[in-house]
């Protein structure tokens, strides 16, 4: 399908081909009819993306800051790389579209295959042939309303939030501060709500749109004094309420609302302006301000976008949904007047040209620019191809299939395989059309597909690479265990003893050799760290110090079901490095966490402690309560009147007698390069796995092991009874014993 994405790092605008989303429970996939291009939001996205990274980094210093603490931490070379990395990475433009609804999934009762919806959101509603909605993000179109009218429902939406935080009504003196699109429709909003709206603008143009849409009180700013101008007309009280909807860097229509307000007046901040609160004149006349949040409650909640989870209306009157729908109807009941503001219409394939007239390289004035989108019965297959296909090579060239197309997949792991000679990259497989696009041109795969069961049932792929959310990298491993295929699948390796119990049986029952993301006993710096504490002999004490830094509050890594929380998929990393530092098993657990950890369900603030069965000892400190400026992570082993620190997987530092030389690396090596260069050599060359496969059993064990010693605040002796099952079932059991 056809979609625009732009390129944040070279400002490059492309409409492209790529696969189209798949349908998920509670979304619906809607074939676009018309989507609309916002000339406030959108257009400064663009012009951002092609500016220089000097002006960049000048338009965004918090971003810069957080650039040089990651530099401090973990060096400039690692900090480059991230940065341009995720630069690089594309982003689908567009908000806000209409359409028919081609499909609906489980859970979705109050949507029908055919009807016309209004979708909205970023990232869900964009410029591209066919969306897939949740259905708290869409509105179903009253019957006469064009698609192209519809279409605006989203930046309506925004309009009428921003109203209703004013709180306005019959009689109120309103004024309205840039009469872009998002400043036409909040002026017919208002008048619609009985206001009296004044309208300020820099252009004549749009003056004159504001005047045709029945706005009679617009002012041309730099024609007449705005101040002196609004309080003739207030009998010189001032406005009871301010909407600022302009879009420029500067403070100046935050300082102009303030003037204009009268005592105790409210300001409304809409549009991408300036922020610097002029405080004395809002002390003076005790002025309330407010930040409007795009359309409405639920933006940005998770559980309500992607979750489906309405919040209930007698508690939420107007949510973001509930604003689409209100929107409409005023359009179709005359009140709002969407069609006078579309002053464009561009084809799909002809969006460069509606970027273009947005920029202000046309000939007549811009105001609403819509995209249009053809009607198509035509089923899209969810894979596109990109190269055709090689001619036969010869042996020893691993067939690659990559399922995950994330941060990690593209910055770390797909970069070193790049690298690695004997690899052909058959096809990307992700969730979003745009991701797997990216993804596999960039690393020159053959196709790109939203069906992971693509590259799973591809005959031609020898070897599969997992890289998804948590919860799938069990289920995704069993099926290309039982396709007969090689795989490397990203920690953690299950979420739940059930998991992990099917996994083994498809081990069992399969020829492909698994290898499971535990990278860091990889690294030059572990492995010099193993054999320096081998050579002493007897028990040791080793610990872990993580400064793993915080997540979004509601980031999917601590959701229960898609992720598990940071202990199952990031603690897991240092019980399996504690079991290679010392070549024994995690046999006893005990654990505590942060009590405000416990209490907000995100369990990120934990001290851990392991017995070993050759009687070592060791504790993980894993907190996301440091700085980031601070180094990520510590290792200290200490043995025999001997000890070796880790510092960061850049410098190992020996301390005895006897002692290797410190080993020093230019960049952190955290064993990426050496687990895939480890996978692909074995797979190459017939050999087995580079790690027995019970390694990751035990290591998995021993994290579940640890989740129940948080929870139960006792010490829990790791259950090992799987391992030894599958060993006896596994008949020699030569694979399975470390």
């Amino acid at each position: 399908m056809t979609q625009v994405i732009q390129n944040y790092r070279t400002g490059l605008l492309e409409v492209v081909e790529v696969p189209p989303p798949r349908l998920r429970p509670g979304t619906m996939l809607v074939q676009n009819l018309c989507s609309a291009v916002s000339s406030g939001t959108e257009r400064m996205v663009t012009e951002l993306a092609r500016k220089n990274l000097l002006a960049k980094a000048l338009a965004r210093p918090d971003l810069v800051r957080r650039v040089f603490d990651k530099v401090r931490a973990d060096g400039a070379v690692e900090a480059f790389q991230q940065v341009a990395h995720r630069l690089d990475t594309p982003v689908p433009l567009g908000y806000s579209s209409a359409g028919e609804v081609i499909a609906v999934g489980a859970g979705v009762s109050q949507f029908r295959v055919g009807e016309i919806v209004a979708c909205g959101g970023q990232g869900v509603a964009t410029h591209s042939e066919i969306v897939c909605v949740p259905k708290t993000l869409a509105a179903r179109v009253p019957p006469g309303l064009e698609p192209a009218e519809a279409a605006f429902a989203m930046v309506g939406a925004v309009a009428l939030h921003a109203v209703r935080l004013a709180r306005v009504g019959q009689g109120d003196f309103v004024a309205v501060v840039g009469l872009g699109l998002l400043g036409l429709l909040a002026g017919q909003v208002l008048k619609a709500s009985g206001c009296h709206v004044i309208g300020l603008e820099v252009s004549p143009e749009r003056v004159r749109f504001a005047k045709d849409l029945g706005i009679e009180k617009a002012l041309c700013l730099g024609e007449t004094d705005p101040v002196a101008w609004t309080r003739d007309l207030t009998d010189g009280q001032g406005m009871d309420a301010v909407l600022v909807m302009a879009a420029t860097p500067s403070n100046e229509p935050i300082e102009l609302a303030a003037r204009l307000s009268r005592t105790k007046g409210r300001i409304v901040a809409t549009g991408l302006v300036g922020l610097t609160i002029p405080r004395d004149l809002f002390y003076e006349k005790e002025l309330e301000f407010v930040v409007s949040r795009s359309s409405g409650p639920g933006i940005y909640d998770p559980d309500y976008e992607h979750a489906g989870q309405d919040y209930p209306y007698p508690y939420v009157r107007w949510t973001h949904g509930r604003n689409m729908a209100h929107f409409l109807e005023m359009v179709r009941a005359g009140q709002v007047r969407v069609a006078p503001l579309i002053t464009h219409r561009f084809k799909i394939d002809r969006a460069r040209e509606a970027y273009a007239a947005l920029a202000g390289n046309g000939s007549s004035p811009c105001v609403g620019v819509v995209l249009e989108y053809a009607r198509s019965a035509e089923v899209r297959p969810p894979t596109v191809r990109l190269l055709p296909e090689p001619g036969r090579k010869g042996g020893g060239v691993v067939r690659l299939g990559v399922i995950g197309a994330g941060l990690f997949a593209r910055t770390t792991l797909l970069p070193e395989i790049r690298r690695i000679p004997g690899i052909e990259l058959r096809g990307v497989a992700a969730a979003s059309g745009v991701s797997a696009h990216h993804v596999a041109r960039k690393f020159g795969a053959i196709y790109a597909t939203t069906d992971a069961r693509e590259i799973i049932s591809d005959p031609a792929v020898d070897s599969v690479l997992i890289l998804t959310r948590h919860h799938l990298h069990a289920p995704f491993l069993v099926e290309a265990l039982e396709a007969g295929k090689d795989v490397f699948v990203e920690k953690p390796l299950a979420l739940t003893v059930e998991q992990l119990d099917v996994v083994l049986e498809a081990w069992r029952g399969s020829r492909g050799r698994v290898m499971v993301g535990f990278n860091r006993r990889h690294s030059a710096h572990a492995i010099a760290a193993q054999q320096f504490l081998a050579s002493r002999g007897g028990g040791a004490v080793v610990t872990c110090r993580v400064n793993a830094g915080e997540l979004p509050p509601k980031s999917w890594v601590n959701d229960p079901i898609e992720g598990g929380g940071r202990i199952l998929g990031e603690v897991c990393h240092f019980v399996d490095l504690l079991q290679f530092l010392t070549g024994s098993r995690v046999v006893l657990v005990q654990g505590a966490a942060l009590d405000a950890s416990l209490e907000s369900g995100a369990v990120e603030d934990v001290v851990i402690t392991v017995e070993l069965e050759d009687g070592s000892v060791g504790s993980i400190v894993y907190t996301a309560r440091g700085h980031r400026s601070l180094a990520r992570e510590r290792i200290e082993i200490f043995s025999q009147g001997t000890a070796c620190e880790v510092d960061n997987f850049r410098l190992t530092r020996f301390f005895g007698k006897n002692s290797p030389p410190n080993l020093r690396t230019w960049r952190q090596d955290r064993g990426h390069r050496g687990e895939l260069r480890a996978w692909f050599s074995a797979l190459r060359g017939g050999h087995p796995a580079p790690v027995p496969f019970a390694e990751y059993v035990a290591a998995t064990l021993a994290t579940f092991a640890v989740v129940d010693a948080i929870e139960t605040r006792v010490p829990v002796r790791v259950d090992l009874s799987h391992l030894e099952r599958c060993q006896k079932q596994a008949g020699s059991g030569e694979e399975l014993d470390p």
